[in-house]
C-alpha cells in the first residue's frame, strides 16, 4: 500500500513538472481594472508585448473598469487558477477597497501576488492655461481665495486624496478638491479642458501632457529627487514630510499552483529586466521597482499598517 502511495505521489510530482515545463499553454489574460489611456494601461501593455516575445503565446490586456478596480480584479480572482487570467494590481486594489470594505465579495485573499514592477511617487502638476508655474505660486492662490482652486484627485481614500488633505494641514490652505472615478486620463481631460488648475497623480501618468507642455510638474511627493523629472523638486526641499504614490502588483487567483506563479514571476522578470522596458520606463518618468512572489506580501502588511493609520489620524 504504502508502495503505491509513493508511485502516486511520483507520478502526480512528475505531472506536476510537466504543468510547469509546458506553461503558458495557450494565450494569457491581463486584466487593467482600468479604463484605457491611464498610466497602468500604458505600462502593462508595454511589459506583455516584452514578455510575450519570449513565449509561444500571446498574453492579451482587457481593459475592465469599474468599482475602484473591483469589477476586474473579481474576474480575476474568479477565473481558473492555471495562471492564464491574471491581473494589475493598484493603491485602489490593495488599500482604497480594503479599508472601505466597499465591494461585497471583493477580498485579497483571493489571489497571489506575482511581482511588484514599479513603485512612484505622486506629484502636483498644474495647467499652463492657469498661469500657475511654480508649487510656490499654487500655494500662493489658495491662500488669496480659500477653497477656490479646483484641484483634481481620485475618490476619497486614494492616495492622492489623502495627499491633498495632509498638504492642506501642512500648507495651510484650502482646495476646492474634485475627485474623478477611474484613472488619470480623467484628470487629463480636465486639465486640458480648464476644468481644473491641477492635479495629483504621478508624473509618468501625465508624461504626455508634460511634454507637450501642457502642464507643468511643479512639485513630487517624495523625499528624493526624481532623476527623469530634474525640474520638479520633492516636496522635502520645502520642508514638507510628505511621500504618497502608486505601484503596479502583478496577481493571479489564490488557488495558482507554486510552479505556476514561478512560471509567470520568470516571465515577467525576464521582460521587466529587458533593456527595451527599461529604458522606457525611465523615460516616461516612472520608477521600475522589482519585488518578486516571496517579497511582495510582507511589502503589502507593510503599507496597509502605515496608510491605515495615516487614515485613523485624519479621521478617514
Amino acid at each position: 500500500m504504502l508502495r503505491k502511495l509513493s508511485t502516486i505521489a511520483m507520478l502526480m510530482a512528475v505531472a506536476g513538472s510537466t504543468i510547469a515545463a509546458d506553461f503558458p499553454t495557450r494565450d494569457i489574460r491581463y486584466i487593467v481594472p482600468w479604463p484605457a489611456g491611464g498610466g497602468v494601461d500604458g505600462i502593462s501593455r508595454k511589459i506583455n508585448s516584452i514578455a510575450e516575445q519570449d513565449i509561444d503565446k500571446s498574453i492579451f490586456v482587457e481593459n475592465i473598469g469599474g468599482a475602484v478596480t473591483a469589477t476586474g480584479l473579481m474576474q480575476m480572482s474568479k477565473a481558473r487558477p492555471d495562471g492564464h487570467t491574471i491581473a494589475a494590481l493598484t493603491y485602489d486594489s490593495i488599500i482604497t477597497l480594503p479599508r472601505g470594505q466597499m465591494v461585497p465579495g471583493y477580498s485579497l485573499d483571493n489571489m497571489r501576488y506575482i511581482a511588484r514592477i514599479t513603485k512612484e511617487a505622486d506629484a502636483i502638476v498644474v495647467s499652463k492655461s492657469s498661469g500657475i508655474t511654480t508649487y510656490e505660486e499654487l500655494i500662493a492662490a489658495a491662500k488669496a481665495e480659500p477653497g477656490t482652486v479646483r484641484i483634481g484627485v481620485a475618490p476619497e481614500g486614494s492616495g492622492p486624496y489623502l495627499a491633498v488633505k495632509r498638504l492642506q494641514e501642512a500648507a495651510g490652505v484650502e482646495f476646492n478638491v474634485i475627485a474623478y472615478p477611474g484613472s488619470s486620463a480623467a484628470e487629463t481631460e480636465a486639465l486640458l479642458s480648464g476644468e481644473i488648475v491641477a492635479a495629483i497623480s504621478s508624473l509618468g501618468d501625465f508624461n504626455g501632457i508634460i511634454e507637450s507642455g501642457d502642464v507643468t510638474g511643479v512639485i513630487e511627493l517624495s523625499s528624493e529627487q526624481n532623476p527623469s523629472y530634474p525640474d520638479v523638486p520633492p516636496i522635502s526641499e520645502k520642508g514638507i514630510e510628505l511621500e504618497t504614490g502608486s505601484f503596479i502588483v502583478l496577481a493571479a487567483p489564490a488557488k495558482t499552483p507554486d510552479d505556476v506563479i514561478a512560471g509567470l514571476e520568470s516571465i515577467y522578470k525576464s521582460a521587466y529586466d529587458s533593456e527595451e522596458f527599461q529604458t522606457w520606463i525611465t523615460k516616461v518618468g516612472v520608477t521600475p521597482s522589482w519585488l518578486g512572489a516571496s517579497e511582495v506580501q510582507g511589502w503589502v502588511d507593510n503599507l496597509q499598517s502605515t496608510t491605515f493609520g495615516v487614515m485613523d489620524e485624519l479621521g478617514l
